[in-house]
């Protein structure tokens, strides 16, 4: 027989709702630690069940029919519109398979020299002694390489800068979003009755559509280009143009290209910039793993620039990423929403409630990580990521949803941060106020400015 949630040791709502609107990442993280399974939260009317148990995880990402991306997801809908990050159902599953192929390891692997060369020439540009926002260089760096893959050109300055100050803008959006809710939550118990003086004055509902409308500008010109053209291209977007339903025959029309083209823009170069630059900062204040890792660099490559068959050899800065990600994963949390009435644990969760399992929380859990908020590679030795629970350590999401994209990020990431490393090393410039913004990514909010020292 089921048990009814509220028998489960929670914390109080009012408490709760402070804490997650002052701290989210900590009080996600405190829950974790403090309680054990599933932490049920009340905010307002509306019930949301914190998962702590790697199992309940599983087991929740792992059905896409009972559990569906919960609202905070669907708020993307404006920027994303249907793709593969939001649709659900039959259209989800038939757009993963039109897109499955796109994805294949062969088709990735390919892209290896292209984003080492693109690394290359950001570095031309780079000299000894200069000042850089690293997250602004990375975020450059790797939108540059994701419009290549996806649209086989260069990025304007003008494209380049619609697209990243749409994804400036829905960051702060859903930001707002949810300091907002929390508010309007406080507000309906009584303890708020004043509204913040953070909270922007601006309309940023207008903002959000602007951006959305200047991005669409951009992604639907390159169709209408191609369209035009009758040259579909062996890019990402080619791919997408010629692939075919195997049932009826029929291909995307604009608009799923459209969401598909900003969903992999988004997913494909805002993740892998945020675990790059967070890895940037992590080997500056590590020294000695930065020279463990220059080690390796010089043992595999010597000064040469790394190739796609110099991965298997790159095994230290493999699991400098990894654990990067497992610190400062790229995403904090992933939610969903209960279909209908069903059982986790032996608990009801009522239809509607929203189940969150947070990285952040669950990749700093003492449980399973010893002296979890060290930055320490060498854990990953031994296949350690074999040796844990499922749903410990999901930087990229699991089960049928997991990120499409994985294996391309991984293979950037490894390959960017090799590139750089031989030619710079980047220390923080001092004094300096690094702040999260976990919004729908884990982002630096005023980025992170590093020395660049050009390596002898």
């Amino acid at each position: 027989m089921s048990q009814d949630l509220l028998n489960l040791p929670h914390p109080n709502p009012v408490t709760a709702l402070e804490e997650y609107g002052s701290d989210r990442l900590g009080f996600m993280q405190r829950c974790t630690q403090d309680y054990e399974g599933i932490v049920p939260l009340k905010f307002g009317d509306e019930w949301f069940c914190l998962l702590s148990n790697p199992d309940y995880i599983t087991q929740v990402l792992k059905d896409r029919m009972l559990f569906i991306k919960a609202a905070e997801t669907q708020q993307l809908s404006g920027i994303l519109g249907n793709g593969l990050l939001n649709s659900e159902g039959d259209f989800w599953l038939r757009q993963r398979r039109l897109a499955q192929p796109v994805f294949h390891q062969q088709q990735i692997n390919s892209y290896a020299a292209m984003m080492v060369g693109y690394t290359q020439r950001m570095l031309e540009t780079w000299q000894d002694g200069e000042v850089h926002d690293v997250h602004e260089a990375m975020m450059r760096l790797t939108l540059n390489i994701v419009m290549k893959t996806i649209f086989d050109q260069d990025v304007e300055d003008t494209a380049a800068g619609s697209i990243a100050h749409t994804l400036d803008v829905a960051m702060n959006w859903v930001e707002y979003q949810e300091a907002k809710n929390v508010m309007g939550a406080l507000t309906e118990i009584g303890e708020l009755r004043s509204p913040s003086a953070d909270m922007p004055s601006e309309d940023i509902d207008q903002r959000l559509q602007e951006a959305i409308a200047l991005l669409d500008e951009t992604v639907y010109a390159i169709i209408q280009q191609r369209r035009a053209s009758g040259k579909t291209g062996k890019d990402l977007l080619g791919m997408l143009m010629q692939v075919e339903d195997a049932d009826d025959g029929s291909r995307m029309t604009d608009k799923q290209l459209r969401d598909e083209a900003a969903t992999l823009i988004l997913a494909g170069h805002e993740t892998t910039a945020n675990a790059l630059s967070w890895t940037w900062m992590l080997l500056a204040q590590n020294p000695d793993v930065r020279e463990k890792l220059n080690a390796e660099l010089k043992t595999v490559l010597n000064g040469r620039t790394p190739t796609l068959a110099d991965l298997p050899q790159l095994t230290y800065t493999n699991w400098v990423i990894k654990e990067s990600m497992r610190l400062y994963p790229p995403a904090t949390d992933v939610s969903r929403e209960a279909t209908q009435d069903c059982e986790i644990g032996g608990y009801l969760i009522p239809k509607g409630t929203t189940l969150i399992a947070s990285q952040w929380a669950m990749h700093r859990n003492p449980r399973y990580f010893s002296e979890p908020e060290l930055f320490q590679p060498e854990r990953w030795a031994n296949d350690l990521e074999k040796q844990l629970p499922r749903g410990v350590y999901f930087p990229f999401g699991d089960g049928p949803r997991v990120c499409i994209g994985k294996s391309f990020a991984v293979m950037e990431a490894v390959l960017l941060l090799a590139t750089i490393a031989q030619k710079f090393q980047l220390d923080l410039v001092a004094d300096q106020n690094i702040e999260l913004q976990p919004s729908i990514t884990l982002r630096a909010r005023h980025g992170i400015q590093v020395v660049l020292k050009a390596v002898a």
